[in-house]
């Protein structure tokens, strides 16, 4: 039987082999990916919204309010 010696007076050797021993995996379970995200915090990746009103795409001279002139020649 081996005397008992505390944790923090062991080797670091010996302490890695013991953390080892009593370490487990997780397995098929990922921790990470079902942390809840934070309603809290800021999106940066806003969803756009496109609309098909045709204002964006082509330019009007109607929507300038722009009086047209006639230049007379003398």
């Amino acid at each position: 039987m081996e005397k008992f010696i505390p944790h923090e007076k062991l080797s670091k050797r010996k302490k890695r082999e013991l953390n080892t021993k009593k370490r487990r995996t997780w397995g098929a379970l990922n921790p990470v990916t079902r942390k809840p995200k934070n309603p809290k915090a800021y999106v940066r990746k806003k969803t756009r919204r496109w609309t098909d009103d045709g204002a964006s795409g082509s330019f009007c001279y109607k929507s300038l309010n722009l009086k047209s002139r006639s230049v007379d020649a003398d």
